[in-house]
């Protein structure tokens, strides 16, 4: 292998870190960073320590699936103990600022509603002058919001705290990213490489385009037993080569969840990308093989971590042309910008969109449309569904679409018409507030409150009205997190009892009735479209 060209194994996995947690969105932006440092990962590892039996105990019980119980026995506490102590003496100026944004909220809170807010940028605590403005909406309630590009440029953007994990995948289980941070273990390979260092590109390119050994292994600084790790992770066997769609119609590969690959000669578009690696297993599934050498087009629908992963866009940066992104004006705490985001980790070509605004890229035309829900009222503007007009057909996207107010796509019809061929996400459980921006809450809600806001898409009820509006020729159900390899970022265990199944096969039968091909995907599935 020295001496000859070498390509990177199908089956790499690349987990992207910060302070050896599983970086998605919220762990990337300062302030959100701050917040879960302080009050999801700190009280996740103190409780570890307290009690490992309990973890260990609640990790192996499929009822508690997704809570913040650590996937590890026992014998871990001195590893994460160790790690409590580095995050409490080094990432002290984080803490502080986590601890500060808590007493803005309180100074927020105590003002008298209505009045002037002017008099308390003094009170405002001194690490964070400078990087809010204080603002009052129109029921005088007062709030605030980021200047999030000097955030970006200050001290508490660490690129020190992140680094990746790089090993082989052979099984679809993998320990649960929100509850469990991925300390040293046996065939994984730390390096310390912040996220935009193009080294990541190099070393994954390398699926396609092999390289000598030596010169891909001397860009990174390795020790004797990490090269010995490194050179597993390569193959002289050559990767399939990818068989581009070269029809006169449009084809669509459905990749599990909301990732949908669609193709036409002229453009190749892939909308919220988590893959799957190549490894035998029971449930067929496209893998990163099965993506094109390039990417014209990649959507981003909203910022959860089922949508936006790192794990995987790290992987694919080096051949997408274009990000497109929702666009975003608040710079609130719960809703930080996805086009600084990428922009920050190495991503060049970033097109934010904004509602009902259409770009062209390769004779495609796609607009951006609103939709609501999914988010548990909290006023988030970085999310949208992508209608897509490519030769003969039209398209939606619509991923977590949770069709609340109908209205709202009565008006949609003047922008876009009939739509061809619908994908709609209907996971209509929906997990509570607290699960995902728990730790952006100034004070914790009570649980009747928690569950009564959800992150929840479409029912039939909602469903039904859009295609009764948009009247498609096709709906397909995606975005379940049916598929066995999400279950890490997801942590779902449908069951043809569970809620959304139901409500699923009841749109899919009455599509069905009125001569509407419709289907629930899941695995794989490949559709053209003449």
């Amino acid at each position: 292998m020295k001496d000859n060209l070498v390509y990177l194994k199908p089956n790499v996995v690349i987990e992207p870190l910060f302070d050896k947690w599983y970086a998605w969105a919220h762990l990337i932006s300062p302030a959100t960073a701050a917040m879960n440092l302080q009050k999801r990962h700190l009280k996740i590892m103190e409780s570890y320590i307290d009690a490992p039996e309990l973890h260990e105990e609640a990790a192996r019980n499929p009822a508690m699936l997704g809570g913040p119980f650590m996937d590890y026995s026992e014998n871990r506490v001195a590893e994460i103990s160790g790690l409590r102590d580095f995050i409490l003496s080094e990432r002290k100026d984080l803490l502080d600022f986590a601890g500060a944004v808590q007493h803005l909220f309180a100074i927020l809170k105590d003002h008298p509603c209505g009045y002037s807010l002017e008099s308390l940028y003094k009170k405002v605590p001194d690490i964070l002058k400078g990087y809010v403005e204080l603002t009052v909406d129109l029921n005088n309630n007062p709030s605030f919001r980021f200047y999030e590009q000097v955030l970006y440029k200050s001290k508490y953007y660490k690129e020190e705290c992140q680094s990746i994990a790089l090993y082989l995948i052979d099984k679809d289980e993998r320990p649960f990213v929100l509850s469990t941070p991925r300390i040293e273990g046996e065939g994984v390979l730390h390096l310390p490489l912040a996220f935009k260092d193009k080294r990541i590109d190099q070393l994954f390119k390398m699926q396609r385009i092999p390289e000598r050994y030596e010169a891909i292994r001397e860009q990174f600084e390795l020790t004797p037993e990490e090269d010995i790790l490194f050179r597993s992770l390569f193959t002289e066997e050559p990767t399939v080569p990818y068989r581009k769609y070269t029809g006169s119609g449009v084809r669509t590969r459905y990749f599990g969840h909301a990732c949908i690959l669609t193709e036409t000669r002229e453009v190749s578009i892939l909308t919220d990308p988590v893959i799957s690696y190549g490894y035998d297993a029971d449930v067929k599934r496209f893998t990163y093989t099965d993506l094109p050498d390039q990417i014209d087009i990649v959507f981003i629908t909203h910022n959860h971590q089922d949508h936006i992963l790192f794990e995987t866009m790290l992987q694919l940066r080096h051949k997408a042309r274009y990000i497109v992104v929702p666009r975003n004006g608040s710079r609130q705490l719960q809703d930080p910008s996805l086009s600084l985001m990428f922009r920050e980790i190495g991503f060049e070509n970033v097109i934010e969109l904004d509602e009902f605004e259409t770009i062209t890229i390769n004779n495609c035309r796609i607009t951006g449309v609103p939709f609501i829900g999914e988010h548990c009222d909290l006023d988030i503007r970085t999310k949208l569904c992508y209608h897509v007009e490519t030769g003969a057909n039209t398209f939606l996207f619509a991923a977590d679409c949770c069709n609340v107010e109908p209205k709202l796509f009565e008006h949609a019809y003047a922008f876009l018409g009939d739509i061809d061929i619908i994908f709609l996400g209907m996971e209509c459980d929906g997990a509570p507030l607290s699960w995902l921006y728990g730790p952006l809450l100034p004070e914790p809600l009570s649980r009747d409150r928690d569950f009564s806001r959800r992150l929840t898409g479409s029912n039939y009820e909602r469903a039904i009205d859009l295609v009764n509006r948009f009247h498609p020729k096709e709906v397909y159900i995606y975005a379940m997190g049916m598929e066995p390899w999400l279950k890490y970022i997801m942590s779902l265990n449908h069951t043809a009892e569970s809620y959304p199944i139901i409500e699923s096969n009841r749109l899919i039968q009455e599509c069905l009735s009125r001569n509407i091909n419709s289907e629930r995907l899941f695995g794989e599935k490949e559709i053209v479209y003449k």
